[in-house]
């Protein structure tokens, strides 16, 4: 790639690589840009917060942004970026009308975390105490602004297949404008896996998720009310560690030590406190995309106890770091053996760093993107030609949401 190239992102929120999975997702495509010679500019709209990363100790110019003002157009001309990249549709929705009117030219890609019109037909279904069917997809209104979204931009970047092949077989998105790119990890070798702490000096079971994710919250609920007190029938002195970013008052709430329920807080470092522990639970019941905390799991040699929703797209064909399982008397059973077996413990581990090794390496995944970004500027006229349902949508998109903003802006003076 040429040397000159000119990144500018659209962050719906700050980096915060140890809140959430986004945020270390973030760090690493900043990473692959920067090892093509880009300079990178991000910019959000968000609050700043106390624990968002230094962007300019990476070398990354930052800026603050407003939405609905059109000082966002001065700035993006003079920056004029050649390739745009959207942090979840909502930033595209509110800023991608701007880019492509001031910098036509600009390739705009979209990281979309996960599907967040999955994760909330699903969790409608789940409050609604039935089952999830392909047809809540059409119901939800988030659906048709994502997917219009999708078809706005010219590259959407999926953390997951299984999405992907949703959005092509429901949704009929064409093949050319999604590309599959998960997190983007380093090999796990055995010198490393020794370094960690072996089965006999880790204790306790752990969560770890940002509270600010409503599955997580969830999740939580139902290993307090149902889960966890079928482990403890088994393991009377077993502790639960309960660590995540932004906990509320109903999660401090749960916190109790004479059932072993112990509520720890945001953890200043989660990849210590993983390591430290002998199993990781993920009972989610809803959700989408793939699993930072069991990504994380797998990375410090810590098996995990998860749901099928938890594992969806994330092992292929191979073996699970530990156990999948819905049926929550299952669930507490498989939990327990995983805590007191090291034969099985062991496996599992192993099993782990398959996964990472097989499938989140990113020298399997950055040549194939990098190679697809120069290809999509070679020829972007003719890739835009070819998506008309998307050009359709611009159209429509440019005079409704543009004139939208225009008259909130005139109203805010």
């Amino acid at each position: 790639m040429n040397k000159m190239q000119q990144l500018l992102i659209i962050g719906f929120v700050w980096p915060e690589p140890n809140s959430s999975a986004a945020g270390g997702r973030m760090l690493q495509l900043i990473s692959l840009f920067k090892g093509q010679g880009f300079s990178i500019t991000f910019a959000s709209p968000a609050q700043e917060s106390d624990f968002m990363v230094n962007l300019e100790e990476h070398g990354i110019e930052k800026k603050s942004i407003e939405l609905n003002n059109s000082s966002f157009d001065f700035f993006v001309k003079e920056l004029n970026p050649t390739v745009v990249l959207f942090d979840r549709f909502m930033m595209e929705e509110q800023f991608g009308w701007r880019v492509a009117e001031n910098c036509p030219n600009a390739l705009r890609l979209l990281d979309t975390e996960d599907l967040h019109c999955l994760r909330l037909a699903r969790q409608k279904a789940f409050k609604e105490n039935r089952s999830f069917s392909i047809f809540d997809l059409f119901l939800e209104e988030v659906a048709k602004r994502e997917i219009a979204s999708i078809l706005r931009c010219d590259l959407s970047l999926m953390i997951s297949e299984f999405e992907m092949e949703l959005l092509e077989s429901t949704f009929k998105i064409e093949k050319g404008l999604l590309h599959y790119l998960p997190f983007l990890l380093d090999t796990i070798d055995a010198s490393y896996i020794e370094k960690t702490p072996s089965f006999e000096n880790r204790k306790n079971f752990i969560f770890i998720g940002n509270f600010l994710h409503e599955p997580n919250w969830n999740a939580v609920q139902y290993l307090k009310e149902t889960v966890w007190p079928l482990i403890r029938k088994q393991m009377p002195e077993a502790l639960l560690h309960i660590y995540g970013a932004y906990p509320s008052q109903k999660v401090l709430q749960l916190h109790n030590v004479k059932e072993g329920f112990v509520i720890m807080g945001r953890a200043n470092d989660a990849q210590e406190v993983v390591c430290n522990a002998r199993v990781v639970l993920a009972p989610l019941r809803f959700g989408a995309g793939i699993k930072g905390k069991l990504v994380e799991a797998m990375q410090c040699g810590t098996p995990s106890v998860t749901t099928t929703i938890g594992a969806e797209s994330m092992h292929g064909d191979l073996l699970w770091n530990g156990f999948i399982v819905d049926e929550p008397t299952v669930f507490a059973d498989s939990a327990v053996q995983l805590y007191q077996d090291k034969i099985i413990w062991l496996k599992a581990q192993q099993n782990g760093i398959a996964i990472i090794n097989q499938r989140y390496l990113k020298k399997i995944f950055e040549d194939d993107f990098v190679k697809k970004v120069e290809m999509l500027q070679t020829d972007l006229q003719k890739h835009r030609l070819t998506n008309f349902m998307g050009a359709m949508l611009q159209h429509h998109t440019l005079n409704s949401t543009k004139y939208m903003s225009r008259w909130i802006e005139a109203k805010n003076k």
